[in-house]
């Protein structure tokens, strides 16, 4: 630990069965890690060719049992992030012949077996988005859809949705849409998010730059790695390590209340989770 704070990595991935999964874990504990938030990988990554909504049930199910694998090498905690990956749009549209209705239907399916997971307290919280390159108006219209089914989830749970979404430094619109379907604004996550975000709460993609822009804005903020755990592409995004590097040098740079911000304060306030008190359980 670092000082015996918490240290949360908002996002990242971890491959049960075909790369690093709970080595990551052990070397994000090494350098001062203490809580994960594991999204499930895309549902093909793990041999999934989703025909129906419970077709998810095992994507999320297997993300399940790594999370309380990771629990057990942690001082605090993981918990999943369950949802189907907007970029599964795409796979069904171009690849396996759906119409951009269909896709979306199977889509919101998914989202929905997801949101029972978040019901049971089995999970945390649900991701959905949009896809973060051109895509046609209808493949869009539905992508979007299929966030607002999300969206109705979140309102329905008190759940937070978290978003794999476009670049931008202005998401007002679909943090509106999140309020007009019952959510607070502050429970929409933007992942991959850079320092200045109006709209969502930035999940901040631990670059040195961005994450001085969220320190200096003073305003809720997360940090992540979006790691991908990938065995093709190492590393990618970033490595498990960074986020407790990255705390290391905010504190060494005078900067004790951002990372309190982001590891203690904007956690409780988006996900209801108590990062101190789940740290001294796990000790």
């Amino acid at each position: 630990m670092i000082d015996d704070r918490p240290v949360l990595d908002d996002h990242l991935h971890l491959d049960p069965d075909n790369h690093r999964g709970i080595d990551a874990v052990k070397d994000f504990v090494r350098v001062g890690g203490t809580h994960l938030l594991v999204v499930n990988k895309p549902s093909w990554h793990l041999g999934v060719e989703a025909e129906t909504g419970e077709d998810f049930r095992a994507v999320f199910e297997r993300t399940i049992e790594v999370v309380d694998e990771a629990s057990s090498e942690l001082a605090g905690r993981a918990w999943p992030v369950l949802g189907v990956h907007p970029g599964l749009i795409s796979r069904l549209v171009d690849d396996r012949g759906f119409t951009p209705a269909e896709a979306r239907d199977l889509m919101q399916a998914g989202i929905d077996v997801a949101a029972e997971f978040v019901g049971s307290g089995d999970a945390l919280a649900l991701k959905s988005g949009r896809p973060h390159y051109k895509v046609d108006d209808a493949v869009w219209d539905a992508s979007n859809a299929v966030m607002r089914r999300a969206f109705e989830h979140g309102a329905d749970l008190e759940c937070a949705v978290q978003l794999h979404a476009e670049a931008s430094e202005d998401m007002t619109e679909v943090a509106d849409w999140a309020v007009e379907a019952g959510m607070p604004a502050h429970k929409v996550v933007k992942h991959y998010a850079s320092g200045r975000l109006a709209g969502p709460t930035p999940s901040v993609i631990c670059d040195k730059d961005e994450l001085e822009r969220a320190a200096e804005r003073g305003e809720p903020f997360l940090m992540e790695t979006d790691y991908i755990d990938d065995p093709d592409r190492p590393g990618a995004v970033l490595g498990p390590k960074t986020v407790p590097r990255r705390v290391k040098w905010l504190l060494e740079n005078g900067s004790d209340e951002a990372v309190r911000n982001a590891h203690v304060e904007t956690p409780k306030r988006v996900y209801g989770i108590d990062t101190e008190a789940t740290l001294e359980m796990g000790e």
